[in-house]
């Protein structure tokens, strides 16, 4: 679990955007992604730690953006 305040103060390391957290993966399973809408960069949370490397992250197209967001 990511928690507000840390989400307050992380950003993107590529964009410095500020990143939506989705507390779970899309299958459901997974412990959930950071998303930077700017840079349209997904960063894995594993154990509730954001791993926010940027050749960790998934670079993602901006219709799957638009998509996680309409989705929240």
């Amino acid at each position: 679990m990511v928690t507000k305040e840390l989400l307050e103060i992380l950003r993107c390391p590529e964009s410095l955007g500020v990143l939506t957290y989705f507390p779970k993966g899309e299958d459901g399973k997974s412990q959930g992604f950071l998303l930077c809408e700017k840079s349209q960069r997904r960063y894995r949370v594993e154990e509730g730690i954001p791993v926010m490397l940027i050749d960790d992250s998934e670079k993602l197209d901006q219709a799957e953006v638009t998509r996680l967001l309409a989705s929240r």
